[in-house]
């Protein structure tokens, strides 16, 4: 039987290696399957699936010299991205310039399609779209102002995220619900002098709905800092509370925060199309490699394989130009949820986030728009937001009454 190469990079060791190890981990899982299921037929040919990982160390210059060396002496007949946007960005220049198509499933910034040089498809939900349910969901709580903060890092990652939050509050739908963009607040966090200089600007906003968008170790300082600093703010939002570690960082402080997640084993969703459900594929997860964890960058790396596979079938050969071209024409699911993707940019449509908050140490999926006249509540975590988005008593945060009476000010931001 013949061989076909799959190559990447992914960060075993370094700043991302515990996302890396999950990848790995799920991809391992991934060619098992497939080869214990005979291989993929491309025109008429049956190939064995031969993954070729090396650690990158989560650096940019270890990921260059691996995609320069799969697309040149190598020669991979696919290559996948590693993990993170930076990554995924320097990964995607070595690829473009050779031209080869990349198939990019751990890195979320808005940028890495806008160079529509590179061949690039993406899998996960872009940064931009990340915060959008969180907005949705203050639309619907019974609170007639809500004075939003941004707060983000310097990152280009969490200013996309921060940048897509801020066109979320802006559409006429939240600005009709009384949602008001009221403090953006980028820096570097630096424990010293950040958390005075954002607690006395929040106090001054009299800001009740914060989200908050950067790297994990980030967004839990920030979340730290606000609750710490007693303002009682009832709506708390940040991008690592979609991750399954938030809890263990933030321990009881974590109760009622809401976070984006691209992927949850646990949601009701209809069989997918693409090999196991998203329940079947975590089971399995854990006795594959229990060690390396099943989150979010085990899901993508999984559907990574299976939705290359798909289109490489449906491509009926290894070249790249038709290879990338059957990714276009693909509509279709996996475990991780819908896929599509923008024809000229690569740029994943089709997938969706989710919306999850956290209780009693773990995580509940949410609706981002609760019907009011549903009848019964799904989603037991939620229950400050529940209450105030069904009209039963304002929201509250840690047993705190929140004063709403100055509701009717003035829509100007203070400096």
């Amino acid at each position: 039987m013949r061989k076909l190469v799959i190559g990447l990079s992914l960060s075993l060791t370094g700043a991302y290696a515990a996302m890396g190890r999950q990848a790995a981990a799920a991809l391992g899982l991934f060619v098992g399957d497939t080869n214990a299921a005979g291989g993929v037929e491309i025109g008429g040919a049956r190939y064995a699936v031969e993954l070729e990982c090396r650690d990158d160390c989560s650096r940019h210059d270890r990921v260059r010299e691996i995609y320069r060396w799969l697309c040149g002496d190598r020669r991979a007949d696919l290559c996948l991205g590693p993990y993170s946007t930076g990554l995924t960005r320097a990964a995607a220049i070595v690829t473009g310039d050779a031209g080869k198509l990349l198939v990019n499933h751990g890195g979320a910034g808005d940028d890495l399609h806008d160079d529509r040089r590179r061949l690039i498809v993406g899998v996960p939900t872009p940064a931009s779209e990340y915060l959008e349910g969180f907005v949705r969901l203050l639309t619907t709580l019974k609170i007639w102002r809500k004075r939003v903060a941004i707060v983000s890092s310097r990152t280009p990652f969490a200013r996309q995220v921060a940048d897509g939050a801020a066109r979320a509050c802006a559409i006429r739908r939240a600005w009709l619900h009384g949602v008001r963009l009221r403090l953006k607040y980028t820096a570097n966090y630096d424990p010293a002098s950040s958390p005075a200089t954002l607690i006395a600007a929040l106090r001054r906003n009299r800001i009740n709905a914060l989200v908050s968008a950067g790297s994990f170790d980030h967004d839990v300082a920030i979340m730290r800092a606000v609750i710490a600093s007693g303002s009682s703010i009832p709506v708390l939002g940040c991008v690592a509370a979609g991750v399954t570690g938030f809890a263990a960082a933030l321990g009881a402080d974590a109760d009622g925060i809401v976070g984006p997640s691209q992927w949850e084993h646990d949601r009701n969703a209809p069989a997918p199309e693409l090999g196991p459900s998203a329940a079947e594929f975590a089971r399995r997860m854990r006795t594959h490699d229990a060690a390396a964890g099943c989150d979010y960058p085990a899901a993508q790396a999984y559907a990574a394989g299976l939705l290359s596979l798909a289109a490489l079938r449906a491509a009926g050969a290894r070249d790249q130009l038709r290879l990338r071209a059957a990714f276009s024409a693909m509509r279709t699911s996996t475990l991780f949820g819908d896929f599509a993707i923008d024809p000229v940019s690569g740029r994943q449509v089709g997938h969706r986030m989710l919306l999850v908050q956290w209780h009693n140490g773990r995580k509940v999926l949410i609706d981002a728009e609760p019907d009011p006249n549903a009848g019964a509540l799904e989603f037991p975590s939620g229950w400050r937001l529940m209450a105030a988005s069904f009209g039963w008593l304002r929201l509250y945060r840690r047993g705190e009454p929140y004063d709403d009476s100055s509701a009717a000010d003035d829509d100007d931001e203070k400096p």
